[in-house]
């Protein structure tokens, strides 16, 4: 069954693409460029010897800028209602917003795994605590992302006259009953185990540090690393669940064996529409990692930032 989605069905989703989504990935754009811009410059000038968490942070905070070099064409297309550019880039904009998503996922799931070793092993004499496993396990997230994502080119649709020349997001694109396929397995091996992973470590360090403290009698606190498990967690939750939940009723709302009807694939689009942001919104607030989870990295930027001032402030006084 056919879908007219120019209908009055599909008018609020119009109307929330051109300035829902526009207004959102400005604000996210603005934000995360920011942020992410000064912990990567932070790490190159001021930090002087590297950890395994370090590397990850360092990651992560590449897969953001990428992705966030992608978001002023998106504003463009989503304000103007159409895609004046290539389709090659059309593609290549989604795949890398879809590659940001898992790699941050991953990369999260990575941090989990070193904070609880860090935790277990303080002194860094595991394996898995060694750079070169770090930066090993980085490049195999790279190179694992990439791989897992190339079925997403097949499934996007080229840019048609037919459709104002507009770059259809990844739910709207493909044959769905096979985009429904592979979206459930995007949704299981890059969204559900590293969720599950990373859940099995914040508990296995809840639960050493209650030992630790029981051990040794003293008053060894749990609030601030209870705290950040409960913000990471439920940030990764929040942002990640509703989109993957909605991409999927998204595209299954689209088999035509299934007669969804048109204004409740309006309905349905409209609340994945909503969805879409928020799971990008990762790449704004991931910059606050790197004051909660980063060897003292606020310390180290501060005392770089007052080691610049103190030395422009000494220069205008000779001069």
């Amino acid at each position: 069954m056919a879908v007219n989605e120019t209908s009055d069905c599909f008018l609020t989703n119009r109307v929330l693409e051109k300035y829902y989504l526009s207004t959102m990935y400005s604000l996210e754009f603005i934000v995360g460029a920011i942020g992410n811009t000064i912990v990567v410059f932070g790490y190159i000038f001021c930090l002087k010897k590297w950890k395994s968490g370090n590397i990850y942070l360092f990651n992560l905070s590449i897969s953001d800028l990428l992705f966030l070099c992608t978001l002023p064409i998106l504003v463009n297309s989503y304000s103007q209602d159409q895609w004046t550019n290539e389709g090659s880039l059309c593609h290549s904009n989604r795949f890398l917003l879809h590659a940001n998503l898992y790699s941050s996922i991953l990369f999260l799931t990575a941090i989990s795994v070193d904070r609880y070793m860090l935790i277990k092993h303080p002194f860094r004499d595991h394996t898995l605590q060694k750079r070169k496993t770090a930066v090993l396990v980085s490049i195999a997230i790279w190179i694992g992302v990439i791989l897992e994502l190339l079925p997403l080119l097949h499934f996007l649709e080229p840019l048609e006259p037919s459709n104002n020349y507009k770059c259809l997001d990844y739910a709207s694109s493909g044959e769905p009953v096979t985009n429904l396929i592979y979206s459930t397995f995007l949704t299981v091996f890059g969204f559900l185990i590293p969720l599950l992973t990373m859940c099995c470590f914040y508990v296995k360090m809840v639960r050493f540090l209650k030992s630790r403290r029981e051990q040794l009698s003293s008053a060894l606190t749990l609030e601030r690393p209870l705290s950040l498990v409960i913000l990471t967690m439920g940030i990764f939750s929040l942002l990640f669940t509703p989109y993957h939940v909605m991409r999927n009723v998204r595209i299954a709302s689209r088999i035509p064996a299934l007669r969804v009807p048109e204004c409740t694939q309006g309905t349905i689009t409209t609340v994945y529409i909503i969805t879409r942001p928020f799971a990008f919104l990762n790449s704004a607030i991931n910059p606050v990692f790197y004051f909660l989870m980063g060897d003292h990295f606020r310390e180290m930027l501060m005392a770089k930032t007052r080691q610049l001032w103190g030395r422009l402030t000494r220069r205008e006084v000779k001069e």
